[in-house]
């Protein structure tokens, strides 16, 4: 199958660039490019595309906004093309939270390759699942009060795992098990990110710095093109490191998987979320032959069913949960005050 994609960007040679990159591969056909968004309006009308890549900032109506008309009047898969700076974080986890299924640099000086993976991921757009809206979490209840049982919460996820950790942290309790997050994400976004979350969730949510301590209602957000590990096995610390990028990702999931293994043993629940790759299924199943507990995301609740796939295939995962159950089970699983196991 043919992927058709639109092209939508106010700069003439970006535009060229963008539809020489998607051209290169035999499997994309670009069927049209626009310079603003009535023009684009109109294509889409016309064409009927299965993916649009979308400017964040173009003349006569902002890349937002016209994304938000996409969503409700005509939802696609669209993939924002921005500048990632500290300054557009922002903007561009906005643009992932109205619904863009990914968003990718423009190339630079400092990204020269930011376009490598393009045409896979308009590829994976195409055959992305989209979700409906939904209206923000409300904290689940807690029967009988909550207390943490000790064991920490490492979570791996990627393409779509704004919209999945919103769900899953909005859902914790303040006291929350300590919880290390690494998520596919450029290093301009993950403060914003961590910052995002921190007002949205009930748990304390930062970005990790060298040194951190983990401890009971905190969460760590690993920065971009840095790998998190836990370094020590007595109360151990947050260690970041430059090493060479592992399944093509830095920060990757494996090497925070495996740094957990390492420091802490079974003590853990390691945790799948929705991403393109296979980046964390190593060390998941090294994990739960250890004796921790693995979750994986379902098919159907994933916006891109491949490191969770990956994992389930090999036999990683232990169990697995649509999104919205996941913080439910993890939080009953971990509450020292359970009368009963979690089936």
């Amino acid at each position: 199958m043919t992927v058709r994609v639109i092209v939508v960007d106010d700069s003439a040679t970006m535009r060229g660039l963008i539809t020489a990159t998607l051209r290169a591969d035999p499997e994309i056909e670009v069927v049209g490019q626009a310079a603003e968004p009535h023009e684009a309006r109109q294509l889409i009308k016309q064409l009927g595309p299965d993916v649009i890549t979308l400017d964040i900032e173009m003349p006569n109506m902002d890349g937002l906004s016209f994304l938000d008309k996409i969503m409700r009047l005509r939802p696609t898969p669209v993939i924002m093309i921005s500048t990632l700076t500290q300054a557009g974080a922002g903007i561009n986890l906005r643009a992932l939270e109205i619904g863009a299924f990914d968003c990718v640099a423009k190339p630079s000086s400092y990204a020269p390759d930011s376009f490598h993976h393009l045409a896979e991921k308009v590829k994976a757009a195409a055959r992305s699942r989209r979700k409906p809206r939904q209206a923000p979490s409300v904290p689940l209840p807690i029967s009988g009060g909550y207390v943490p049982d000790g064991r920490i919460v490492a979570i791996g996820s990627s393409t779509g795992g704004v919209e999945a950790l919103i769900t899953i942290l909005s859902n914790f309790p303040p006291n929350c098990p300590p919880t290390i997050i690494s998520q596919h994400m450029p290093p301009a976004f993950t403060k914003s990110f961590s910052e995002r979350l921190n007002k949205l969730c009930p748990p304390e949510v930062s970005e990790a710095q060298e040194g951190d301590h983990l401890r009971a209602g905190r969460v760590l957000l690993c920065p971009g093109d840095a790998h998190l590990e836990l370094s020590g096995r007595h109360n151990p610390v947050i260690h970041l490191s430059k090493a060479e990028r592992v399944n093509g990702h830095r920060p990757s999931v494996d090497v925070m998987f495996e740094s957990v293994l390492h420091a802490i043993g079974k003590n853990c629940i390691g945790v799948i979320l929705t991403g393109l790759g296979r980046d964390g299924a190593e060390g998941l199943l090294a994990l739960r032959h250890a004796g921790a507990e693995t979750i994986g995301q379902d098919e159907a609740s994933c916006v891109v069913y491949g490191m969770p796939r990956a994992a389930y295939e090999i036999g990683a995962v232990q169990r697995q949960f649509a999104l919205e159950k996941i913080a439910g089970h993890i939080v009953a699983s971990t509450n020292a005050h359970r009368k009963e196991p979690v089936a």
